[in-house]
Formats: C-alpha cells, structure tokens, sequence
C-alpha cells in the first residue's frame, strides 16, 4: 500500500525555486510550468508561493494558463448555451486567480470545488 502524504504549497515553492536557483541562468527570461496532473486550484497555489518567496528569482515564473483556465469553465458550460454566463463567470475567476498568482497574490479559492479536481490522466504524455 502506498502512503499518502501532501506537501504544502510552500514547501513545493521553496525546493523547486531553490533547484532553478542553481540550474537556471539569470539571462533566462522566464520559467513556464505545466500542471503536471494537479488540479487548476492546487497549480494556482503553487505558482503563487513560488512567486511569494522572498529571495532572488531574476527570472518571470508562471505556467501554461490553458489547462489551468479551461477544465472549470468547461465542466461549467457542458456545451449548453443556458451556462454560457456561470462559465464565463467561472472563467473570469479562474483568470484572476491566475493572475494573482503571478504577482504571488493568489490565497485560493477560485471558482470553487471543480477546481480543486485533480487534472491527472492516467497514462497521459506529455
């Protein structure tokens, strides 16, 4: 049986920042990341810790926003014309906290429970 355990979104911040720190150049422009699986809520909140911590990051850290935008919005709408205004609502939310996130602003929350929806594909690649 395999354990489980979550590591916070700090503690993610803290060890993958550090690992570019040693790796990356400073005459890289930025780092965009994938979500890797996780949810749009769980990528939100990591990004927005990596960009909250307090030590030299001369580079733009932020991720692909497609897949962290379009999986609320598009459970939201279902193709139905009557929930074209709560997913663009949905959309809107996903958008902010985003953005949010790149300035290290981001404290959760947005668009709710189908965020937080793990995005995990068994035998998916990348």
């Amino acid at each position: 049986m395999k354990a489980h355990f979550t590591v916070t979104p700090e503690v993610i911040a803290e060890h993958t920042v550090a690992a570019l720190r040693r790796t990356v150049p400073a005459a890289v422009p930025g780092i965009v990341f994938l979500s890797g699986g996780q949810s749009e809520e769980a990528a939100t909140l990591n990004l927005s810790a990596m960009n909250k911590l307090d030590v030299l990051r001369p580079w733009t850290l932020s991720f692909s926003f497609g897949r962290a935008l379009q999986q609320t919005t598009l459970k939201t709408w279902g193709g139905k014309p009557e929930n074209v205004a709560v997913a663009q609502t949905a959309f809107l939310a996903r958008c902010k906290g985003n953005s949010e996130a790149t300035l290290g602003k981001y404290e959760g929350g947005a668009s709710g429970g189908l965020a937080s929806e793990s995005l995990h594909v068994k035998g998916y690649k990348y």
